[in-house]
């Protein structure tokens, strides 16, 4: 059945061939079998009709980093953070994400079901339409294979899409020395994630006191080596190297990169990989350490947005405000916001032929906004008002 949307006053798109945001006026959309066959002024042989009564609509925004397979909280962190303990700090008092292991690893099936399920609807009704979604609370093989095995059986449950990501690489445990570590992921997380088709990405933590570019490069080889595509939280905290190892290895994304110096940038900008900014967690961490967007884009680095979506550094699943604070911190403009947050995320996850656009053989993912302008969905960052309807390949969702 052939499905018309009509009375819209506005569509605002990215290509992902053109750098110019293009607006349509009194356009017309029609869509066939959740994938947008027509975009004209008058869209003919319909069978159904929705009437988009005057709204604006845009792409239905993709979250490219999110960590939302845990249970319980660390707002206990929140109040350390505030009274000035560190990040670093947080994680010597037992804090931080072996706090957070503890507690997945304690939890049931169900009960990890229930909270990660909790933790992802939110963003469906902050307009996003596509997730990724990492493991990295288990850090063993039973409870990162549980972890994806939670991811895939949500994907088929709520109507957007769930990108899994394996995420072995976030820490080391304390009962395993690094080496000891790396290897297990190598030699045992990988093949069996592989063998059993549960993640499309690997991810590291390239980070001073983590996993360092040596470490990154092995566990990311041997993950590609399995069919798994890399991408790295790099350059967060210091300048480890992360980015240059994401352009030697071909990563997708690479991200945080609040300290990422001009060799980084140079290295993202003459490869494909994009640069992912987070400054939902530089808020959170109550840190002025925004990752320079200016700079990025300037330099001819494409650059993402996400939320970064975790239950010790941002609880935030909103990519408007994520939008907002690219503009506030991170010198980014609207435009190029809206861009971060709609096919450059689609870039991220590798997936810009078919999702961030509005444009024929694209899915019908749309977002229907009662503001009149890109500026004003910024401006009042607040969906729960201006987002009238929201549309996952065809159906209206919610």
């Amino acid at each position: 059945m052939k499905t018309k949307i009509t009375n819209i006053s506005k569509i605002f798109t990215f290509s992902c061939n053109s750098n110019d945001l293009s607006i349509l006026h009194d356009h017309e959309i029609l869509i066939e079998d959740g994938i947008i066959i027509e975009i004209s002024k008058c869209c003919k042989k319909y069978e159904n009709i929705i009437d988009a009564n005057n709204c604006i609509i845009t792409p239905g925004f993709i979250d490219s980093h999110t960590h939302p397979v845990f249970v319980g909280d660390r707002s206990h962190e929140f109040i350390m953070r505030i009274t000035g303990k560190t990040y670093k700090q947080i994680n010597q008092e037992g804090g931080g994400i072996f706090s957070s292991v503890k507690m997945l690893r304690g939890s049931s099936d169900a009960e990890l079901f229930e909270s990660t399920l909790n933790n992802i609807k939110p963003f469906i009704y902050n307009g996003t339409t596509t997730i990724e979604a990492k493991s990295g609370y288990g850090l063993n093989i039973k409870d990162e294979v549980r972890s994806l095995e939670i991811i895939k059986k949500i994907n088929d449950e709520l109507p957007i899409d769930i990108i899994p990501t394996f995420l072995g690489a976030h820490a080391v445990p304390p009962d395993y020395s690094k080496e000891d570590y790396v290897n297990l992921i190598c030699n045992e997380m990988i093949p069996e994630i592989s063998n059993n088709k549960l993640a499309v990405f690997c991810d590291v933590f390239c980070e001073e006191g983590y996993f360092d570019k040596e470490d990154c490069s092995k566990i990311l080889n041997v993950a590609k080596s399995f069919g798994m595509i890399p991408r790295l939280h790099a350059d967060e905290f210091v300048c480890s190297n992360g980015a240059v190892l994401a352009k030697e290895i071909g990563a997708a994304s690479a991200d945080h990169l609040m300290s990422i110096d001009d060799t980084g940038i140079e290295a993202l900008s003459s490869s494909k990989v994009i640069a992912t900014l987070l400054p939902g967690t530089t808020f959170s961490l109550n840190n002025n350490n925004y990752a320079d967007g200016r700079k990025l884009i300037d330099s001819g680095c494409d650059v993402a947005l996400a939320t970064d979506f975790n239950p010790g550094t941002c609880t935030i699943r909103s990519l408007i405000k994520i939008m907002l604070f690219s503009v506030l911190y991170c010198g980014m403009s609207i435009e190029e916001a809206f861009k971060a947050v709609t096919i450059n995320g689609a870039r991220a996850l590798m997936k810009e032929d078919c999702v961030g656009a509005i444009k024929k053989g694209y899915e019908a993912d749309l977002l229907f906004w009662k503001n009149k302008s890109l500026d004003e969905i910024i401006y009042w960052n607040d969906p729960s008002i201006y987002l009238k309807h929201i549309m996952k390949k065809g159906k209206i969702i919610n």
